[in-house]
């Protein structure tokens, strides 16, 4: 797997002590990789991810791992608020829901599967900690999005799908920091993407039924 490197001044040093349990899979929600790129090296954006992934595939790496990049912002995951410190980001390009939304080439997931099952090897994170920005901020983002595919992603070992049997799973458990519509939204669009209601109804308590934390 080839890595090119564009340095972000845009990090800074991890806690002391803290793990690197989560990663946040994102899309840029920009009109270009290229613009999506200055941003994330301007000093004055304040912010960044670890990687980002071109839809022809091409990965460029923008901090390295041990230091913390600022892609997550205001966030919750499981207990945590400062997700940066504890996280990997990576940013897919993507021209998201406000400048045209699109599904993402094979190539291009690849690329996310095989970089994001690398990253899984260097660090312990579990597959309920592979998450979306969205998972982690509902209340502010969208993104990766409906579209994104993460069955496949699960079934080839990164992150969480849902499995046939019957499991006793709600948003809050799962990771979520409450059961309002957002967080409701944001679950429908990583795991019934057909399906975004907003609302905790059957189908959606059927598909937390199906998720497996263990």
């Amino acid at each position: 797997m080839k890595i090119s490197s564009s340095p972000s001044p845009n990090f800074d040093e991890r806690p002391m002590d803290t793990p690197i349990d989560i990663l946040v899979l994102h899309y840029t929600g920009m009109k270009t990789a290229r613009a999506a790129l200055e941003r994330m090296c301007d000093p004055q954006a304040e912010v960044s991810a670890h990687y980002m992934i071109d839809e022809d595939g091409s990965i460029t790496q923008l901090v390295t791992e041990d230091k913390r990049a600022w892609h997550a912002g205001v966030a919750y995951w499981r207990g945590h608020t400062n997700i940066n410190a504890r996280s990997i980001g990576i940013e897919i390009v993507n021209p998201g829901h406000e400048w045209g939304y699109r599904a993402f080439p094979t190539l291009q997931i690849d690329a996310v599967i095989q970089l994001s099952k690398d990253i899984l090897a260097r660090h312990p994170i579990p597959a309920r900690n592979v998450v979306g920005h969205s998972d982690v901020a509902p209340g502010r983002k969208q993104d990766p999005g409906e579209l994104f595919p993460w069955q496949k992603l699960a079934q080839n070992g990164v992150g969480l799908w849902l499995d046939s049997n019957n499991h006793q799973t709600n948003l809050l458990d799962l990771g979520y920091e409450d059961e309002s519509t957002d967080s409701i939204l944001a679950f429908q669009r990583h795991f019934t993407p057909n399906h975004l209601s907003g609302v905790l109804d059957d189908r959606t308590k059927q598909a937390l039924s199906r998720i497996c934390l263990t």
